[in-house]
């Protein structure tokens, strides 16, 4: 049972994050690295993490992410929208609380052409 993830998929500008979680220690991965190697800045470091600590389950899953395109701020959103979304699938009672922090809202401002 240890084996079984649940997916989620966050996207912000044109960057992709694929999200899996499942308990355990609270390891978190971002393209094998930790999430302090990944993200150097606390800004990002928060804001990708933070459906975890709204919902106070930091520490409760381990959380693997494969994250595509995009830059640092652009990936952290969508680490975000992918964590809420995995989250809410776990958990079907944190869905109503993280959709009023409008951590399940996605930012539909995407980069148009020149």
């Amino acid at each position: 049972m240890a084996d079984v993830y649940i997916w989620g998929t966050g996207r912000r500008k044109t960057a992709v994050a694929r999200v899996r979680i499942r308990p355990g220690a609270g390891t978190i991965v971002v393209n094998g690295r930790t999430l302090e190697e990944f993200f150097p800045r606390e800004q990002e470091r928060k804001e990708a993490i933070e459906p975890l600590v709204a919902t106070e389950r930091l520490g409760k899953y381990d959380v693997f992410v494969n994250l595509r395109g995009g830059g640092i701020h652009g990936q952290a959103g969508a680490m975000s929208l992918g964590l809420a979304r995995a989250l809410a699938k776990a958990e079907r009672g944190l869905e109503t609380k993280l959709r009023d922090l409008g951590l399940l809202t996605r930012d539909p401002r995407e980069v148009e052409r020149k």
